[in-house]
């Protein structure tokens, strides 16, 4: 199953709080029980809970790429990640694991934004890229996997499930009703 979830402060003068990054990483532990990992950068934390399912033993996220500069997070499955994985060693990448969350980073340092389009599968995904400072969400065609995501002031943040933002204190519990009409 998995969860993501994560804060960006662009703009604002401090990193996110990584109590508050925790905590919407624990609201997701029924999603991932076997693992979970928490990466702040600069001014984009990145945590994941996970269900071990490929690699079981060097899946843990958040992956990064060799220098540190790229970290990724994915809630999901990449269906063609030992075909891409494939491609990108003959282009002289070397992974570390035999993750498709790994496949990611290395597939955007090649694609760039594009490197979604070569995706198949059912995704959420969120991958940092420091040297760039891009913050990337996405997800599959079809939604299959959910990603909400909520804003206020200079903090964006995003989780695969209602429960981690709920974790949020500036998130409002009430119904809005223009939203559900």
């Amino acid at each position: 199953m998995c969860g993501i979830c994560g804060l960006a402060t662009v703009g604002a003068a401090s990193p996110p709080d990584p109590a508050l990054l925790a905590a919407m990483n624990e609201a997701l532990a029924h999603r991932g029980p076997d693992s979970d990992g928490t990466t702040i950068n600069g001014p984009v934390g990145l945590a994941a809970r996970r269900l071990s399912i490929i690699d079981l033993q060097h899946g843990d996220q958040p992956i990064a790429n060799e220098d540190g500069s790229i970290h990724v997070v994915l809630n999901g499955e990449i269906y063609n990640y030992r075909q891409l994985r494939a491609e990108l060693e003959r282009r002289g990448h070397r992974l570390a694991s035999r993750s498709d969350t790994e496949v990611l980073v290395h597939l955007y340092e090649d694609r760039g934004l594009e490197f979604v389009e070569e995706l198949r599968g059912m995704f959420a995904l969120a991958l940092w890229d420091a040297r760039r400072r891009r913050l990337v969400l996405t997800r599959d065609r079809f939604g299959i996997k959910p990603l909400y995501y909520a804003t206020e002031g200079d903090v964006l943040s995003f989780a695969s499930e209602l429960k981690a933002l709920l974790r949020l204190p500036w998130l409002p519990r009430e119904i809005d009703p223009d939203a559900l009409h």
